[in-house]
């Protein structure tokens, strides 16, 4: 599908900040739609067409736009540490992992059927790279695993709270939250099926069912027990199962070289080709080469079918959602 030509013709003339409003705003417009239960995998599918050409855009005629995006697009980190430095105590922040804007809609569509009042909904950029460390960092966690067992000390954003990091299922997790007013809570969910090989229509099915599940409410109505809560997510990612293969050997065999099966490296030089495969970005985390716009390639450990840390709309864009009972 071609890119609208109003939106692109915004793009191009906007100053960088509202050049990424404007893209995250398309974003989630095409994302937060409902879905019906019984088509989770064919509107996911449709959406990530849908935003095929806003990548292909912003990875040729608008790849500038990848420099700005850590100092002029609205980031997550800085929006959870606003949301809990202006709040009364009495808030919560359920982490998901790797939560991209494609899960959003179960989320939007359960909580007022449950009783549940949505105050904020929107889209924000992750950290640069699109990683769970720098995510963590960027809140004064020095990883995430800190947070296990209210270890995360005193130094980071969410003075006063409980804090706890699992990767059980949900009901389990519940029993966890316990009556501290103050609570974070960071889930490995869905992040740890990426690692086991899930496609994206496997993870739109299992989406479907863990965020419309009673276990799932559950933990939110355990979080929304004198609190306000927000859920969050540390980064999105790419659905590379589906990305075309670089068909230029030349092209290919540089990616291979300097990223293997990832999307990001510490460090390398540029290639000749312009628009490029990749940028160089000197981030508030380092200095970090990231893979640009949907592309994969051959590689002799395979090409995961999700991934993330390069630069693609849905890898970078996270959900920021914020419900508390009426």
């Amino acid at each position: 599908m071609a890119l609208l030509l109003d939106l692109a013709r915004r793009i191009q003339s906007e100053a960088p900040d509202a050049a990424w409003r404007t893209i995250l705003n398309y974003a989630w417009a095409v994302c937060a739609e409902p879905i019906a239960i019984d088509s989770p995998t064919k509107e996911v599918m449709r959406r990530e067409r849908e935003l095929y050409s806003l990548d292909l855009y912003l990875a040729t005629a608008a790849y500038d736009l990848w420099s700005h995006m850590e100092s002029c697009a609205p980031r997550n980190t800085t929006a959870l540490a606003s949301w809990w430095s202006q709040g009364t105590p009495g808030r919560a922040v359920l982490i998901l992992d790797g939560l991209s804007l494609r899960e959003v809609p179960w989320i939007l569509q359960a909580a007022p059927k449950l009783g549940y009042v949505v105050n904020a909904a929107t889209a924000y950029v992750c950290e640069m790279p699109g990683e769970t460390t720098p995510f963590a960092k960027a809140l004064g966690f020095a990883q995430r695993s800190s947070l296990e067992s209210n270890g995360a000390g005193s130094g980071h954003c969410f003075p006063g709270a409980k804090t706890e990091c699992v990767g059980i299922p949900w009901a389990e997790a519940a029993d966890y939250v316990t009556s501290h007013v103050d609570f974070v809570l960071w889930h490995c969910w869905p992040d740890d099926r990426f690692d086991a090989g899930v496609s994206l229509e496997g993870l739109a099915k299992e989406a479907a069912q863990q965020l419309s599940s009673k276990d799932f409410w559950y933990l939110v109505e355990r979080l929304t027990t004198g609190r306000r809560v927000v859920i969050t997510s540390d980064h999105g990612y790419a659905a590379t199962g589906h990305f075309p293969l670089t068909e230029d050997d030349d092209q290919a065999k540089y990616l291979q070289q300097r990223f293997k099966s990832g999307r990001l490296a510490n460090d390398g030089d540029s290639g000749p080709w312009i628009p490029p495969l990749d940028l160089q970005i000197q981030a508030q985390h380092g200095l970090r080469r990231l893979v640009l716009g949907r592309r994969k390639w051959k590689s002799p450990g395979g090409y995961p079918a999700l991934a993330h840390g390069g630069l693609s709309i849905l890898e970078v864009a996270v959900p920021f959602i914020e419900i508390a009972r009426p």
